[in-house]
C-alpha cells in the first residue's frame, strides 16, 4: 500500500452535531493513521478529539490530497467548490439519512476506505460544476443557483437567454438551474427530472410559474446561459448550493456555464446510482 497510494494527507470536515460524531471520527482517524496517513482535521473536528489546532473547511482542500466529509449533503455541499479548485477527490461519510452525494454509510466507511487507497482512481465519479458569474464574482456550484422572491415578495420576473438568444421571460416565483448532480435536489422538488450524473445538460426548472405551459428545460452543458432581474423594487435572492447567496438588485445580470473543473467524488464498489435512487426515493421493488 506504501507505493500505489501514495495518499499522506486527507482533510476531514464534520458535521459537528452529528449523534456519536466523536466515536466515529476517533475509529476513522485511529484506522487512517495506522495506514501512515496524517489527519488533517477542520477546527471543530479538531475541538470533538481535544487536538490542538485545526484549520477552517475552506482551507483544508488546498492542504490535502483528498476530503473525507462526515455528515449529510450539505455538508459536502459546504467544501465540493474548494475540493474541486484544488482538484482533490471527496469521500462523503453519511451519518443520517442516506444522502445522495454522502452516499456511504458508516458501517461501509473502512471498507470503501482501503478499496480507495489501493486504488484511488478506480472509484471516482467525476460530477459536472456549474459556473456562476454576479455582481463581480465567479462561484463554483455542484448542485444548483436559485433564483427566488423574498418571502414576502410578489411574482417576479426573469428574462432568461441562452447563447445569446432571449428564449423566455419567467413570471413566478423563480428559477432553478442545476447540474446533473443537482436534478435528485431542489430541482426535482419543484418537478424536474431526474438526470444522470454522467449526461451533459443543464437543467432549467421553474418555480411556481404564472404560465403553467413553461416546463422544466434540459440543454446542453456547452450552453451559456444569462438571467436578468427586471423585477423593480421587490426583495429577490440568489442562492448556490444552498450555503452562499445574497440579494439582487434590478437589472441583475447572472451568467451560468458548465464550469471547466469537476468534482472528483468517490462512490461505493458496492452500489449503483440506479440503487441509490431507488433506496432513496422509495421506489417499489
Amino acid at each position: 500500500m506504501e507505493t500505489k497510494n501514495m495518499i499522506k494527507k486527507i482533510g476531514i470536515a464534520i458535521k459537528p452535531h452529528a449523534p456519536g460524531i466523536e466515536k466515529i471520527l476517533r475509529e476513522l482517524m485511529s484506522y487512517l493513521e495506522r495506514q501512515g496517513i496524517e489527519c488533517l482535521l477542520e477546527d471543530v473536528a479538531a475541538r470533538q478529539v481535544n487536538r490542538p489546532g485545526g484549520f477552517q473547511r475552506e482551507e483544508l482542500p488546498g492542504l490535502s490530497q483528498a476530503m473525507i466529509v462526515l455528515g449529510g449533503d450539505g455538508t459536502l455541499l459546504s467544501v465540493a467548490a474548494a475540493a474541486a479548485r484544488a482538484d482533490v477527490p471527496v469521500i462523503g461519510l453519511n451519518l443520517g439519512r442516506l444522502g445522495f452525494l454522502t452516499e456511504i454509510p458508516v458501517d461501509e466507511a473502512l471498507p470503501v476506505l482501503e478499496a480507495f487507497l489501493k486504488d484511488k482512481n478506480g472509484f471516482i465519479s467525476r460530477r459536472t460544476l456549474l459556473e456562476v458569474s454576479y455582481k463581480d464574482q465567479t462561484d463554483l456550484c455542484l448542485n444548483d443557483v436559485v433564483v427566488n422572491k423574498g418571502a414576502l415578495a410578489r411574482m417576479i420576473e426573469l428574462q432568461i437567454s441562452i447563447n445569446g438568444q432571449e428564449v423566455t421571460r419567467l413570471k413566478g416565483d423563480g428559477i432553478i438551474l442545476s447540474s446533473p448532480t443537482g436534478s435528485t435536489a431542489y430541482s426535482l422538488s419543484a418537478g424536474g427530472p431526474i438526470v444522470h450524473p454522467a449526461v451533459e445538460t443543464i437543467v432549467l426548472t421553474p418555480i411556481c410559474p404564472h404560465t403553467l405551459s413553461f416546463r422544466p428545460l434540459l440543454i446542453p452543458a456547452i450552453s451559456n446561459i444569462k438571467l436578468k432581474l427586471l423585477t423593480p423594487q421587490e426583495p429577490v435572492y440568489i442562492t448556490i448550493d444552498g450555503q452562499r447567496g445574497q440579494a439582487l438588485d434590478k437589472n441583475e445580470i447572472i451568467k451560468i456555464k458548465k464550469s471547466a473543473r469537476e468534482l472528483k467524488l468517490v462512490t461505493s464498489p458496492w452500489r449503483s446510482y440506479y440503487s441509490l435512487v431507488k433506496e432513496k426515493l422509495g421506489w417499489a421493488e
